[in-house]
């Protein structure tokens, strides 16, 4: 690693190849000695910029939380086109994407490390699965405002269905050889999650 590379330079090296370690060995794989090889530094590097691995995973996982901040805007710009079902297909689909597929399990997979997110974000939860789940209820409030979801739907229970179901779609082809569902099979689980609240009107 070069001398005098910027701090923030170091930290993205280092967040990149721990998410390609993570994507090609599992969380089992992603150990400081991974990252480091797979950065092409030294293991000092690292703990040069991080008081611990744990840290470090967790400025990992906050960092990639973070970056589906962008998705979850360009969700709530689709509000009033297409159909709500079309959106949230191809939005969910996005933010579930392998990166954050592989972060859950690695949340998971380290008691350490969901302890130190739930202190960095009390109120998060998994981190991926929060920023998800935050960003398609306000999504369906969006829609909900523009009268195109029932005024008294339980849009936290549409909201845990739609991404609880798509995760559990996602994630169970990720941890297998299987290729991934097709649109069809997470299109037909959005639209009939949907349905009563999107067809059905108030009484």
């Amino acid at each position: 690693m070069p001398t005098g590379v910027h701090l923030r330079d170091v930290r993205q090296q280092l967040f990149d190849a721990a998410e390609r370690v993570l994507l090609r060995d599992g969380p089992s794989g992603l150990t400081s000695r991974a990252v480091t090889d797979e950065a092409a530094c030294a293991k000092g590097v690292l703990h040069r910029h991080f008081a611990d691995f744990d840290a470090f995973l967790t400025e990992l996982v906050l960092d990639r939380a973070a970056q589906l901040e962008t998705r979850a805007h360009a969700l709530r710009e689709t509000v009033g086109t297409a159909t709500v079902a079309d959106n949230l297909v191809g939005a969910l689909t996005t933010l579930f994407g392998p990166v954050p597929l592989a972060i859950i399990p690695l949340i998971t997979f380290r008691d350490e490390l969901r302890a130190r997110l739930r202190q960095a974000r009390p109120d998060g939860g998994i981190a991926i699965l929060a920023q998800v789940t935050a960003t398609v209820r306000a999504y369906l409030a969006d829609e909900r405002a523009a009268g195109r979801i029932a005024a008294d739907a339980d849009l936290d229970s549409l909201t845990l269905s739609l991404v609880g179901g798509v995760h559990l779609l996602l994630a169970d082809r990720a941890s297998s050889a299987s290729d991934p569902p097709p649109a069809a099979t997470i299109t037909r689980l959005v639209t009939t999650v949907l349905a009563d609240a999107i067809h059905r009107r108030p009484r």
